[in-house]
């Protein structure tokens, strides 16, 4: 290895890795950094980033790949390479550089906002609409529109409502052809201040059309009113703002909705707002990161602005490495009042707006990502059915077990069952087994997988059960333990979770929750409910915990932050919200 601008990467005559090859054979350095497959030729086939070289480059190689086209690309690559970089950020950026330089068969590649179209007004005595990548120099114009579908529906609705010609030169129907200019310059200008961004009087009369269809039960023609409403505001919201101060200006802006994020930078120039693009991902939690990630891959294909308004400051390295793609200083601020702050809040409506508009789709895609993610990491066939079992109990009150359903990621809530245990048992384990030996049936069918909250202990309570059920080979399972977020599985090792695993955090979640729900319930009618229930978070498992720990319910009255930030299973925020209750 040599050194090369903090980097190190492979030299010329480093040994290749010929293909096909056993991933469990690779020699990858367990760092950060960027990977490249190649072909015989020196062909650049795929770049990807890693935060761990070793671990991403062998799940390629895996039986169940992440993705379709990773068999293809191993097929048709010779060998691979890779450059380590002293972190993931930097990791990010490279992968970017060398997706530009070689253009990759199998990335993606971004689309520069240069190719989005136009609405432009020509300048003749009747003037046309139109809706063009390259409208007449002379025109009046508006854009550019990364949504297109948007923009043809606001030209559309123009021309219905206002009778204005299109590119061929026509009217729409129910409009006469006259020589009288007059009238029409006035339903070009009506035209020009909708654009502008006053479309009160349109919007108006689009919803008095709806209302009208809706009255009259024509439901299908009030919803394509709806719509028309929305591209109209979609459209328009894109060229509202004017101001001295966005001479050379982009704006951040930010919305989550759960796991689907969406950043959108508004451009600017001469004080006006030009036009936006919205960036769709999954937001892992930390905001800095999510717009760390897509400045990268925006700015790494145009030049950034002189000023840049963000929702929270950037890292140190991201405000370097923009002043170094634009080749001069860059002024990023996170602006709290005027004419600034409101640019860089109108940003982040346009991001709510594409975020609620994408969330149903989006979390559809999260969810068939989690199955495959899960599939990967325990090498399993299909996950498409799990079921979740979970206990709860109350000093031996109210003993009651539940079951949850995910299928394809998604609860399956007419399939969640309740138990109440009719045994003398009083531990979980045991009170476990009795519940699933109950479940087990009433079924048809097995599920892919059995998942069950505890550990290797409950791995051998359920190994046990299905010997006694003559069903060891029929049903896979596995435990889910709390403590490091650990995955018990019969005869292999224990895997520590990470962003793979959510979709068995997830039912774990979802089972403890419902089984907790269940509890109360019962408890509630038996009139033997605590009132610290009422604390978020705070579930039967918690209270039966405190409850042991202190010898009843006058010691968990009397105890000290630090007395109960020593209790399993009670950590120092949800001891904090006990003492705020007890006060």
């Amino acid at each position: 290895m040599t050194q090369a601008g903090g980097r190190e990467f492979l030299s010329p005559r480093a040994p290749r890795i010929n293909m096909p090859v056993d991933g469990s054979a690779l020699e990858l350095p367990a760092k950060p950094g960027v990977y490249l497959f190649k072909q015989v030729d020196g062909t650049v086939m795929y770049v990807g980033k890693a935060t761990v070289l070793k671990e991403r480059v062998r799940s390629y190689f895996s039986k169940n790949p992440d993705r379709k086209m990773i068999p293809s690309l191993v097929e048709e690559s010779d060998v691979i390479d890779y450059i380590v970089t002293q972190n993931p950020s930097e990791a990010l950026m490279l992968e970017r550089q060398l997706i530009r330089e070689h253009k990759p068969r199998y990335n993606s590649l971004l689309k520069d906002d240069k190719s989005f179209p136009f609405i432009a007004i020509t300048s003749e005595k009747f003037p046309r609409i139109m809706y063009s990548r390259h409208p007449p120099n002379d025109a009046t114009r508006w854009g550019p529109f990364p949504d297109a579908g948007a923009a043809k529906r606001v030209i559309q609705l123009l021309r219905r409502h206002f009778g204005i010609r299109d590119e061929r030169n026509n009217l729409p129907f129910g409009y006469i052809e006259t020589e009288e200019s007059e009238s029409y310059d006035q339903r070009i200008n009506a035209t020009k201040s909708v654009l502008d961004g006053d479309a009160t009087i349109l919007i108006e009369s689009l919803q008095n059309e709806m209302d009208e269809h809706s009255q009259n039960l024509r439901y299908e023609a009030a919803a394509k009113s709806r719509d028309l409403i929305a591209a109209v505001q979609q459209t328009i919201s894109q060229q509202i703002i004017h101001s001295r101060f966005y001479q050379d200006c982009d704006a951040v802006g930010f919305y989550s909705i759960g796991e689907m994020g969406t950043v959108v930078i508004l451009h600017t120039k001469e004080g006006i707002i030009q036009g936006q693009v919205q960036y769709p991902l999954i937001h892992r939690g930390e905001i800095v990161e999510s717009i760390a990630l897509v400045l990268s891959e925006h700015y790494s294909s145009r030049k950034p602005p002189r000023r840049l308004l963000v929702p929270c400051a950037v890292s140190e390295w991201m405000n370097q490495w923009i002043s170094e793609r634009r080749g001069g200083a860059v002024e990023i601020r996170v602006p709290l009042r005027g004419e600034l702050a409101k640019l860089r809040s109108m940003a982040d409506s346009n991001a709510k707006f594409h975020a609620e508009m994408n969330s149903d789709k989006a979390y559809k895609n999260i969810e068939i990502m989690s199955v495959e993610d899960a599939m990967g990491l325990i090498d399993a066939e299909s996950l498409a059915h799990i079921v979740c079992f979970d206990m709860a109990q109350l000093q031996g009150e109210e003993r009651v077990g539940a079951c949850i359903s995910l299928r394809n990621g998604k609860p399956s809530k007419k399939e969640y069952r309740t138990f109440t245990i009719k045994s003398d048992s009083m531990d979980d384990l045991r009170m476990m087994k009795e519940v699933i030996g109950r479940w087990i049936k009433r079924q048809e069918i097995w599920p892919d997988l059995i998942l069950l909250d505890g550990g290797s202990t409950h791995l051998s309570m359920m190994e046990n059960l299905l010997q006694e059920n003559n069903l060891e080979n029929e049903i896979k399972y596995a435990a889910l333990a709390k403590k490091e977020e650990t995955l018990f599985i019969p005869g292999k090792e224990p895997i520590i979770l990470d962003r793979r695993g959510r979709l068995f955090t997830f039912a774990r979640d979802e089972a403890h929750r419902f089984v907790n729900k269940f509890h109360r319930k019962r408890r509630s009618r038996s009139s033997i409910s605590d009132p610290l229930e009422e604390v978020p978070g705070l579930g039967a498992k918690k209270l039966q915990s405190l409850l042991r720990h202190f010898g009843g319910r006058k010691g968990i009255d009397h105890a000290t932050l630090d007395e109960l930030n020593k209790v399993p299973g009670i950590g120092n925020e949800m001891a904090k919200r006990i003492i705020e209750y007890l006060q």
